[in-house]
């Protein structure tokens, strides 16, 4: 919640062999080291953002899609550290072309490399707006998994993390899910791209899931969103549109929380292919996904 004690950490700045990450099945947790870097580049991307909010330059990388000078000094800032923390490491960014994982990464291989995930600006229309609800968000996949997640909130000085298998924290007090169970006193948000009509199935899950919640929102980030699912702060939340880089670091956090992150007909979260509910208890992410399936 707002107000906590903002985290104390030590910087990495060079890489150790014993430090690397072994991408193998048994990796069910991360060195502090990967984690210490994450935080430390989060940050140094932060400061990136926050020294250009008021004299940001904005174009469009497509409609309705905006990239801001900010963008892409963050993740230069964020990639300079981890890939030269981490060189054999593969990386995954939203800006600069740097979209797609290697095909084994993709595919899972137990031999491929980890991989990082980032959002260097994961709410962009808010920065660009001024408004609150903007972060950057560092995930790292290895064999076949997101295995950590970060997720820092400059305006808030928020730090979500969270390890595979060692639970999520906010500016290291952990974090839980709310435990509700009943549509009708849910909080949820939600994410849909752009330039939606009154005729698309977006808007018709949204009118579906307005009825039957207490209230719905739509908040701007998919990072952020995920964190408030973990912190219970939101009981609910699902994506119809958002990239890979947009969800890796929350579906750590997510579910070390004990929240419930699945597709919309039960299937498989895909790290690659984000289509998701993420609820706070089973019987929470049951009646939101038979709204969102229209059954």
């Amino acid at each position: 919640m707002v107000g906590r004690a903002s985290p104390v950490g030590k910087r990495l700045t060079a890489s150790d062999p014993s430090d690397r990450l072994q991408p193998t099945p048994k990796t069910n947790s991360m060195d502090s080291a990967h984690l210490r870097l994450a935080v430390d580049a989060a940050r140094a991307g932060a400061a990136e953002l926050m020294s250009r909010r008021d004299h940001r330059v904005v174009s469009e990388k497509g409609p309705k899609d905006l990239v801001t000078d900010a963008d892409l000094a963050s993740q230069k800032a964020i990639r300079d550290m981890l890939v030269g923390a981490y060189p054999d490491y593969a990386f995954v960014g939203e800006e600069e072309g740097e979209n797609d994982p290697p095909a084994s990464v993709r595919a899972g291989d137990p031999d491929a490399p980890p991989c990082w995930v980032v959002d260097p600006l994961d709410g962009t229309v808010n920065f660009v707006h001024r408004l609150q609800s903007f972060a950057v968000s560092i995930g790292l996949y290895a064999a076949g998994k997101m295995r950590l997640g970060v997720i820092y909130d400059p305006t808030r000085d928020e730090m979500f993390t969270a390890i595979d298998g060692q639970g999520a924290h906010c500016n290291d007090q952990k974090m839980s899910a709310s435990g509700c169970t009943a549509i009708e006193e849910s909080l949820v948000a939600c994410s849909f791209r752009a330039g939606v009509t009154a005729d698309s199935p977006e808007v018709t899950r949204f009118v579906k899931v307005l009825e039957k919640c207490r209230s719905l929102r739509r908040l701007g980030s998919c990072a952020l969103n995920m964190c408030y699912v973990a912190d219970g702060r939101l009981d609910g939340y699902w994506a119809t549109n958002v990239a890979a880089w947009d969800s890796a670091a929350g579906t750590v956090i997510a579910r070390e929380s004990g929240a419930i992150l699945e597709g919309y007909g039960g299937e498989e979260f895909d790290d690659w292919n984000p289509k998701f509910c993420v609820s706070a208890t089973p019987e929470l992410q049951s009646l939101l996904t038979k709204q969102l399936r229209g059954t």
